[in-house]
């Protein structure tokens, strides 16, 4: 079985059309995160604007990569739609905005 100039360039497209998929998938999954944080924060208190403020962005990467690779979203997504019952806990940066509250 010979391989087609055509079909080597079918295969090509097929692979950069699965690759743009997985970094738009990426993409949107990191605006949904963005976008819990953003809200997270407000809703314990803090200036959303300190994600992006420069003034403690050691600690804002590190909150960034904890809710990036958190299991709890759809929980999350309740709580701030003020669905759930009881505090943020279930949140991995929960003591880090308590702290940057009592700071703040």
């Amino acid at each position: 079985m010979d391989i087609s100039p055509f079909q080597v360039m079918i295969g090509i497209a097929m692979l950069a059309a699965a690759a743009a998929l997985v970094f738009a998938y990426r993409g949107y999954l990191a605006a949904n995160s963005d976008r819990r944080m953003r809200t997270m924060l407000e809703s314990v208190g803090l200036d959303p604007s300190i994600a992006e403020s420069g003034e403690i962005p050691t600690i804002m990467k590190e909150v960034r990569q904890r809710c990036q690779s958190c299991g709890s979203e759809a929980v999350c997504e309740r709580w701030l739609e003020g669905k759930g019952e009881g505090d943020n806990a279930f949140c991995p940066n929960s003591k880090v905005f308590e702290i940057l509250k009592k700071y703040s």
